[in-house]
């Protein structure tokens, strides 16, 4: 497989799957700007099919499978999102799933995964090693193993992202992206850098979820214990192979947010612009509400990555 991936991969992805993929909104507000002291420009990907921004990547994959290979079905690990996105895709071409999902993953995602028609295998997040079952689960089955982040395909479908935002806010500042194994700030750093060469790239990772910064200051990447940030969509504990040399190259820097300003900017998307984030989502608000983006910077564009998060831990906002 070859690894490079090309701003003109990424057009061919937006292509193949727009036939699944909601163009999501971009939001504005007013408070919220006043607050971050930046015009922020939000691409609600918590609007997206699936609840989040991983059906871009995942739909993009399994379209690429070739068909004498597809109706062997595929098999994927995540925490949630990815296995809703999966879950998805093959139910648009009418192929078996399975998804192996941690226990502690939120109800909301192994409801929903489960609600796409996949069967889930559950695993204990802190012992467990999802890769290894889920290649077990490919070896045994002959499904095709389809991982959250780090495989061109993932990288070039969640580029579309980027794609679709510059196409409705071209002249952007930077850009700001949550980062778990780095497939969505991969994908996104090679659009917007073709389309807008100026753009400055900026990751947000939680406090304890800091592999990628850990790594670029190591100039390798470096393996952190599994995190236990609220922010569980982002508690990769090493940046991917493919996915870390993009960073490298594109990515300016990258901010950490505690889980007290996740919820904080939660609770603040929640009552002024009237949307649902979920933690791994909200970290890019967060940066901005707590002003721990570069200095100089105007025009602000944040992915908000998803939506997908429990009633009960909404309450404790």
């Amino acid at each position: 497989m070859n690894a490079d991936i090309s701003f003109q991969d990424i057009q061919r992805a937006a292509e193949r799957i727009q036939a699944i993929v909601r163009p999501t909104p971009v939001m504005t507000s007013r408070s919220f700007d006043a607050v971050a002291g930046v015009s922020a420009f939000f691409k609600c990907e918590n609007f997206q099919r699936g609840g989040a921004f991983k059906i871009r990547g995942a739909s993009n994959f399994v379209y690429s499978i070739p068909k004498e290979q597809l109706g062997r079905g595929v098999v994927g690990y995540s925490s949630g999102n990815h296995a809703q996105a999966v879950a998805i895709a093959a139910a648009s071409v009418g192929i078996p799933a399975t998804l192996v999902m941690p226990e502690d993953a939120p109800k909301s995602k192994l409801e929903a995964t489960r609600g796409y028609g996949a069967r889930v295998i559950t695993y204990d997040r802190m012992s467990g090693n999802r890769e290894a079952i889920g290649r077990k689960i490919s070896e045994e089955t002959g499904a095709t193993l389809i991982p959250p982040f780090d495989h061109p395909w993932i990288i070039a479908g969640q580029g579309t992202a980027a794609l679709e935002f510059l196409s409705e806010v071209p002249d952007l500042d930077a850009l700001v992206i949550p980062i778990g194994g780095g497939g969505l700030i991969s994908g996104c750093a090679i659009a917007a850098k073709a389309l807008r060469p100026s753009i400055r790239i900026l990751g947000v990772e939680p406090e304890d979820g800091n592999d990628t910064l850990l790594s670029l200051r190591a100039g390798a990447r470096t393996e952190i214990p599994m995190p236990q940030s609220i922010a569980d969509g982002l508690r990769a504990t090493k940046p991917g192979a493919i996915t870390f040399p993009i960073v490298q190259k594109y990515v300016e820097d990258i901010i950490l947010v505690s889980d007290r300003e996740i919820r904080d900017a939660m609770k603040f998307l929640m009552t002024r612009l009237k949307i649902v984030v979920e933690p791994s989502g909200a970290v890019t608000a967060a940066a901005l509400q707590c002003h721990k983006l570069p200095a100089g910077l105007k025009r602000v564009g944040a992915i908000l990555s998803g939506g997908n998060v429990d009633l009960e831990f909404l309450q404790t906002l």
